[in-house]
């Protein structure tokens, strides 16, 4: 089978949507019918579009997701169950939000510096005490710094680049998540994984997830481990894929294709698809 179109699912940052039908109900079991928690509601938009794409006739051929994206990406790849991926994406929201508040950070996006110098800099500011990790190799052009403010800002300090703090609730895919992460590990050990109907692509290293363990395995440990979201768009080249579409409202990830220019991928919004 050609491998030409990929879906892929946005994380933090992105804006949650309106949802109904099966995924309000999965959603209303699990919190009621009150506040959707944010990641909640974020997860349950990409789920909807991915319903609507599929109605319509539009079909991923490989699946992926930057950071809570996952879970969505595993949903849509048939590994993990909508009522599971509801449970542990509010979970999920409650611990880190927790994390946050008991070690307070933030993250700031490196525009136009070097990947390798941002890397080196957070090692070395990190040697020396702060906590700050290169936490998310979005493009060759933009990469997120994250841990406490102050080693934050001396990371932005050393490299060439415009700084943009990101409206974020803490200093995700740092050592300050240990505890959510610990957390998150207990919980997806009771969540029932399948083989992924389709393939769908890690968030951590590019790698093709072919089995529910691959997949459960890349869910552990994304809440530590950088996004290398480079290397997911170049794992996307490599397959072949001609077009991405992203099921979220905000288009944060087709926006960050026009740094990938030299890869041919084009880039439209579930919404453009849908009209």
């Amino acid at each position: 089978m050609a491998v030409r179109r990929a879906v892929v699912f946005p994380g933090q940052g992105s804006a949650g949507g309106e949802f109904s039908g099966t995924v309000r109900e999965a959603v209303e079991r699990a919190v009621g019918d009150g506040e959707v928690p944010y990641q909640l509601a974020v997860f349950a938009r990409s789920v909807q579009l991915l319903g609507e794409l599929r109605e319509t006739g539009v079909e991923p051929d490989v699946v992926a997701g930057h950071s809570l994206g996952e879970y969505a990406a595993a949903y849509a790849a048939g590994s993990l169950g909508l009522e599971d991926g509801v449970r542990l994406v509010a979970e999920r929201d409650r611990l880190m939000n927790e994390a946050s508040e008991e070690n307070p950070g933030g993250m700031v996006a490196l525009i136009g510096a070097e990947p390798r110098d941002v890397a080196e800099a957070a090692r070395t500011v990190g040697e020396g005490g702060g906590v700050v990790v290169a936490a998310n190799f979005n493009t060759p052009r933009q990469t997120v710094i994250s841990g406490d403010p102050a080693a934050v800002e001396a990371v932005a300090g050393r490299v060439r680049g415009k700084a943009v703090k990101l409206e974020v609730a803490g200093a995700f895919h740092s050592p300050l998540m240990a505890e959510a992460a610990g957390g998150m590990e207990y919980l997806l050990s009771g969540a029932e994984f399948e083989d992924p109907q389709i393939p769908m692509i890690s968030a951590m290293d590019g790698a093709v997830l072919a089995t529910a363990e691959d997949v459960l395995t890349a869910l552990r440990r994304q809440m530590l481990s950088p996004v290398r979201w480079v290397a997911v768009v170049e794992r996307l080249a490599d397959l072949g894929v001609e077009e991405v579409v992203e099921a979220g409202d905000d288009g944060t990830l087709v926006r960050m294709l026009r740094d990938f220019k030299d890869l041919g991928l084009t880039g439209r919004r579930a919404k453009e698809v849908l009209a």
